[in-house]
């Protein structure tokens, strides 16, 4: 089915239709704003034969400078140069043809509220999956004059009901966990069809095949439930990423129904997937056609491929991503399949949002095995020909490192978490990028170390004290679990409590198991205690070659140092301390983090079997 879609798709016709009338169906973006930084707009028109009326606007400070048709007659783009002496107000806009109609449209003043705050190394990120975490209003969990108008949480590949107000109902508990920003998986309309995967009908409840870039998806609740949710969650000191996707969109895009021009996706003669292979985009010995499938292939059948050479297409997702920040207030942007897009056009995407939001952080999906391979795809000291300017990435190889170092078997002398970090020297900034041990598209954490819990609190302490910006996904603190096996639906099961009619309500500690409110106290204790530490979240990382089956590694500034020791091993380890002097020298006893006990002598520590060890070093 996918490929009749497909198929169908690269043989429309783009036909001149004579109108009767003149109407304007839509104009993207749906409004802007007076005093952004940037005074230029580029509006999309879109109705029958548009591009056949003559266009003129009068009003104070806005000069409609130029008029483009483009291939489609259904289409004109109206480039605006706003004035900073423009006042917020209604433009006319006078569209003159077989008969005259005129369009009202708003520029908004700018408020005051904050937006584009950015994350730092002092947040703590957590990972929502809307549909499956909290159901606040069960009217808006299907609609029937949608793509896909079912839901039902009996089966795993459906739409469950999850939406933005649930979310928003339990921010105290984000709080209480000690979490500081919110990144939601995308919440931008996805009215997809359900596809055929494996012989099951899946919906698009991730959210990544958007249809309409200028509407949160009303089943989640819509534009006014997301920007209640972002002023609900900056009045709590929450700040929120948003997940963009500028790749692809999804095949039922309002826009692919009539598009401007045939090339607004990229085009093969017949259907080509992307090989999902990073190496051709930064090999400096690629074939062009090896580098063209990774970056023009479709990601899957029904999610094309944006071709960002256009360059209406490359004003539209810009102007999209600026749109976003200043309606809704986001404070970061977390990029899925960035290694996929163009890159000059990602560089040019995220200059726009940085010159208008200096603060914003942005960080990337490059799903890559490598150091030098994951600098290529954020702001690094590497002289490689393209330099790109992405300030965070998402740090898959330290993901890596930090599963397999808890797997491996024997030689813990060789920790390859040391190993990734031993190579920071390659970026311009590794505090900022973002750690994680699993996400929505991965096996969760707690299946991947065979539920062993010490092994969890090693892992947990790692990511909550290393370098970087630490992110969780939904439900790690209270041991959910499970494999991508046989679909991805395995991880991303419903929030217990979340919904009406559940059992179990682990939103709560009598809700929770006795060792779920373990993993939770657990992670609680860390995080609270990293986020009113500055020298764990923001200070200098010492770290020291791993000897007798341990890795040790310091967090300080002027004024406080934290060791941090952890033992994988099933025997517990007396640590000789003497050869850490150069950070322990003038320290004679320590408080442990995790249990507040006051350790009185430093010459040497007990390290249990599989356990981690935090010090607050004491004079």
């Amino acid at each position: 089915m996918a490929r009749r879609i497909y198929v169908g798709f690269i043989l429309i016709l783009l036909t001149i239709t004579e109108a009767r009338t003149q109407q304007i169906t839509r104009i993207d973006p749906t409004f802007w704003w007076v005093g952004m930084k940037n005074p230029k707009v580029q509006l999309l028109v879109y109705g029958p034969s548009i591009a056949q009326s003559q266009v003129s606007l009068n009003y104070p400070g806005v000069k409609l400078e130029k008029v483009k048709k483009v291939e489609n007659p259904n289409y004109l783009f109206l480039d605006l140069n706003i004035n900073p002496t423009a006042k917020a107000g209604k433009l006319n806009f006078t569209f003159s043809g077989a008969k005259k109609t005129t369009y009202t449209y708003e520029l908004k003043a700018r408020n005051t509220n904050p937006k584009g705050q950015g994350v730092s190394s002092k947040d703590f990120i957590y990972l929502v999956l809307p549909d499956r975490f909290a159901n606040a209003d069960e009217s808006n969990d299907n609609f029937a004059d949608m793509a896909d108008p079912e839901a039902d949480r009996q089966n795993p590949f459906l739409r469950h009901g999850g939406d933005i107000t649930g979310i928003t109902n339990h921010l105290d508990y984000f709080q209480e966990l000690g979490v500081t920003a919110l990144w939601l998986n995308p919440v931008i309309e996805n009215n997809q069809p359900q596809t055929n995967e494996g012989g099951s009908m899946r919906s698009a409840y991730h959210g990544y095949g958007f249809t309409d870039h200028y509407q949160v998806d009303k089943r989640l609740g819509g534009n006014e439930a997301y920007l209640k949710f972002v002023q609900a969650a900056h009045a709590k000191n929450l700040r929120v990423v948003q997940d963009a996707v500028y790749n692809h969109l999804g095949i039922n895009h309002w826009i692919l129904k009539d598009p401007p021009s045939k090339d607004w996706v990229h085009q093969w003669p017949t259907y080509t997937n992307t090989s999902y292979k990073f190496q051709p985009v930064l090999d400096p010995y690629s074939a062009l056609s090896d580098k063209k499938i990774t970056l023009d292939g479709w990601f899957v059948p029904f999610l094309p491929d944006l071709n960002q050479e256009n360059a209406y297409v490359a004003n539209y997702l810009i102007q999209h991503a600026l749109w976003t920040v200043e309606y809704f207030g986001v404070d970061a942007w977390r990029i899925d399949t960035y290694l996929y897009n163009n890159q000059a056009f990602m560089n040019r995407c995220n200059q726009a949002l940085l010159e208008e939001y200096p603060n914003i952080h942005i960080f990337g999906e490059s799903w890559v095995n490598n150091v030098i391979s994951q600098a290529y795809f954020v702001k690094n000291k590497i002289n490689f020909p393209f330099k790109c300017n992405q300030p965070g990435t998402l740090d898959f190889v330290l993901w890596g490192a930090f599963n397999q170092a808890l797997n491996q078997k024997s030689d813990w002398n060789e920790n390859l978490v040391y190993q990734v970090l031993a190579q920071d020297a390659v970026y311009e900034n590794p505090l900022k990028l973002v750690t994680f041990l699993d996400n929505h598209d991965m096996d969760r954490y707690y299946s991947v170390i065979g539920e062993d819990f010490n092994k969890y609190k090693i892992g947990i302490t790692w990511l909550l004290t290393t370098r970087g910006i630490p992110s969780l996904y939904y439900g790690t603190e209270i041991l959910m679990k499970n494999f991508k096996n046989p679909s991805d639906a395995e991880v991303r099961k419903d929030f217990p409590g979340g919904f009406k009619g559940d059992k179990e309500n682990k939103f709560t500690a009598t809700g929770r198991t006795a060792a779920e409110n373990e993993a939770f106290n657990f992670v609680k204790k860390l995080a609270q205690y990293r986020k009113a530490t500055p020298a764990l979240h923001s200070g200098k990382l010492m770290q020291y070659l791993p000897q007798n089956n341990t890795y040790v590694y310091f967090r300080f500034d002027a004024a406080k140092t934290i060791m941090v020791a952890t033992n994988p091993t099933d025997q517990e380890i007396t640590l000789e301390t003497s050869r850490f002097a150069e950070r322990m020298s003038g320290f004679n006893r320590a408080r442990n983090v995790l249990t507040e006990e006051v350790q009185n002598s430093l010459a040497t520590l007990k390290l249990p079997a599989k356990s981690a060890l935090v010090l607050e070093l004491l004079k």
